[in-house]
């Protein structure tokens, strides 16, 4: 689906939807919410449990540590060993329910393969479950009365109400259907009172039910699939897939028409990439999210928002 096709008649790129602008602008405004409840005697706190060594993890959770310690929450990182089962795991949630301390419990994704992840999750109490991957907080999304959502796609809602781009009466097309991204997005763009439609693998002609969009979410977790033959030119364009591009031929594919991109692959030996074929994301949306520096950094933002909403919760 890659390749341009109305690209040589757009003379304007689009606006780029900084992420990372958007970021700082929740980090501020929840610095100053939590110095107003430590005032009252409240810090809220963060717990994550990283289990094993896998790097990506790492990495993840050091993020979202910095984040708390910007912003001045109580934060710690539980680092049981690679090897445990899954009833060991569970009783470190267990713990971590029971602990008045503690208002967010993030346990790290991917979890080891002797690790049942389902049953983890569902432990965990819905009223700490920051990540909002419980049924009870998706049930509560999906009736109407949201509690802790799913973060990358109450980042997506803060991307656009922060750019001031309408969402009511819009047409909206959400490229994926996973219980993360795809499907809490189609249902906050619905809440919103955007018109949303869902397209997943199974989809018939795909492109002409994407470039029927005003507002394309795509999170489909393939590298550029979606190209120019899927975007309505001036659509507004949600990339959520972070792709990392290590093979020449398809960096050279790709970025084609973006010759200080492929010169950038060519000095690391690598490139991130969204789910959304760049060049033609930037010739004809009005708006996008690039890769990196797009979605990526709202997610653990609308983490530390879930953990400070989680602590005003519990508290009544």
């Amino acid at each position: 689906m890659g390749g341009s096709r109305w690209g040589e008649n757009k003379t304007v790129a689009g606006r780029i939807l900084s992420g990372n602008q958007i970021r700082d602008q929740i980090l501020a405004e929840l610095a100053e919410q939590v110095a107003d409840l430590a005032r009252r005697g409240v810090v809220p706190g963060l717990t994550a449990v990283l289990v094993g060594d896998d790097p990506a993890s790492q990495i993840y959770v050091r993020n979202k540590m910095a984040a708390c310690e910007k912003i001045g929450l109580r934060s710690r990182t539980l680092r049981p060993p690679a090897d445990l089962s899954t009833e060991d795991l569970l009783a470190i949630v267990e713990e971590l329910n029971a602990d008045p301390e503690v208002d967010g419990i993030l346990v790290q994704l991917p979890l080891p393969r002797q690790v049942d992840a389902d049953r983890i999750l569902l432990a965990i109490d819905p009223a700490k479950d920051v990540d909002g991957f419980h049924p009870m907080n998706v049930g509560a999304l999906a009736t109407g009365k949201p509690r802790l959502v799913s973060c990358t796609p109450a980042g997506l809602i803060e991307i656009l109400k922060r750019s001031d781009i309408p969402i009511a009466g819009k047409r909206a097309v959400v490229l994926g259907r996973s219980n993360i991204v795809g499907k809490p997005a189609a249902l906050l763009l619905l809440a919103e009172n955007a018109t949303v439609t869902v397209c997943h693998s199974r989809t018939q002609d795909l492109p002409s039910v994407a470039r029927e969009a005003d507002i394309l979410v795509a999170a489909l977790g393939r590298p550029a699939m979606i190209g120019a033959d899927c975007i309505r030119p001036g659509a507004v364009v949600l990339d959520v897939g972070i792709n990392r591009i290590t093979d020449p031929a398809e960096a050279e594919r790709i970025f084609a028409r973006q010759p200080e991109k492929l010169a950038r692959f060519r000095e690391k030996g690598s490139i991130l990439v969204g789910d959304v074929h760049p060049a033609d994301m930037e010739e004809l949306a009005s708006a996008y999210t690039p890769v990196p520096g797009g979605v990526g950094p709202l997610t653990i933002a609308m983490l530390m928002s879930n953990t400070v909403r989680a602590a005003v919760l519990r508290r009544g």
